[in-house]
């Protein structure tokens, strides 16, 4: 049997091939993928920008897959708790299992696979490794044995599961490892798919303000923040954004700051600005390799006393509670998705995602192979 699988063979370049589905053994299991969801990394990755980690072409993109078990292995489905039909999602990051990182429960950290690759994540191995179905651009995905799975409620609409992974970063950056405690102002500078997140993540948590920055071009998305619970929406193209904190906040600032913008560091420094004494500012808004922070003042750091963390990825005491609120329901989050496209529309999907197809307000896109 073979399966397709939209390909990265150069920057902004795929192509569709088949690839030999591969044979299970007792630890692994087959994958076919219903959906797989695409974030702003999905587009650096398009461009080429994680060339400079190391990542090589030929590749499967796609971190954030979710399908149903089509083959297991007896022993994965003892390991997992799952069997075929189950529908279920994909953490991305593969530790191996022995290192200090993955032995003391930090997988997400794991530098240690020992294949090869630069990022030991689904969506960035590349096809050279065997079994070449690496990624969530595909119609089926190999799964490893050190793969970490979620069992999906079987009703879940897959606009929704496809959620799984901002949600989680929204729960790890915003809530669990930003410090934020019940009644704090919470302040976040970027209202993508993330920033989103953030803002239920935050309201669940108990935050007792929330102000979100975005661009005049992301009108939708700074009225879905305050759909999703946000009290302050700033135009940070049309306003200064650290006035614009002090005036809301009555002059105090923010306990907490969250910056997940793409490439631009100017909001590393608003963070900083905003900040009040003894805050916590996350940056977890990837800006490219080489990047430079004009303006920044580390001794506003110093005498502010500020604890400044850098945070990626996710890992299962984020992915659990994030599924448990997608299928709560509590929150209208199906109005994030906006678009769903087949294998052999991906660039143009990336495009829409990326903002680059006039007339498409993208908020969330999935790739669906069975789609069209």
């Amino acid at each position: 049997m073979k399966a397709r699988a939209a390909v990265q063979v150069a920057d902004r370049r795929f192509e569709i091939e088949e690839f030999a589905v591969p044979r299970i053994g007792p630890e692994e299991a087959l994958l076919r993928v219903d959906a797989c969801g695409m974030c702003g990394s999905d587009v650096e990755q398009y461009d080429g920008g994680f060339a400079a980690l190391g990542v090589t072409y030929p590749v499967i993109p796609g971190h954030e897959p979710i399908g149903t078990v089509a083959e297991i292995g007896s022993e994965a489905a003892r390991r997992w708790g799952v069997r075929t039909g189950d529908r279920v999602a994909v953490e991305p990051v593969l530790g191996c299992g022995s290192c200090r990182a993955c032995l003391t429960g930090s997988y997400r950290r794991c530098k240690g696979s020992g294949n090869g690759a630069a990022i030991n994540a689904y969506g960035y191995l590349p096809t050279s490794l065997t079994p070449s179905l690496w990624g969530g651009y595909a119609e089926y995905l190999y799964l490893h044995p050190r793969t970490v799975l979620h069992k999906l409620r079987d009703d879940l609409p897959l606009e929704l599961a496809a959620l799984y992974q901002p949600m989680a970063a929204g729960i790890r950056w915003f809530a669990h490892d930003s410090g934020l405690r019940s009644g704090d102002t919470v302040v976040i500078l970027g209202c993508g798919q993330r920033g989103l997140a953030g803002v239920v993540a935050a309201r669940d948590a108990g935050a007792g303000r929330i102000i979100v920055t975005g661009l005049a071009r992301d009108a939708h998305k700074l009225e879905l923040a305050k759909l999703f619970g946000a009290d302050v929406a700033v135009v940070a193209d049309q306003e200064d954004t650290v006035a614009a904190v002090f005036e809301h906040t009555g002059g105090e600032g923010t306990d907490v700051v969250v910056d997940v913008t793409a490439v631009s560091t100017q909001p590393i420094v608003d963070a900083i600005a905003v900040a009040k004494p003894g805050a916590t500012v996350v940056l977890a808004g990837v800006k490219g390799s080489g990047a430079t922070v004009p303006g920044f003042l580390p001794d506003a750091v110093i005498t502010k006393e500020l604890t400044v963390k850098g945070l990626w990825s996710q890992d299962i005491r984020a992915f659990e509670p994030a599924l448990r609120l997608i299928e709560a329901g509590k929150y209208p989050l199906e109005r994030m998705h906006t678009h769903t496209f087949g294998l052999d529309s991906v660039a143009r999907a990336v495009e829409t995602l990326a903002g680059r197809v006039p007339g498409e307000d993208a908020v969330h896109v999935m790739i669906a192979p069975d789609f069209g």
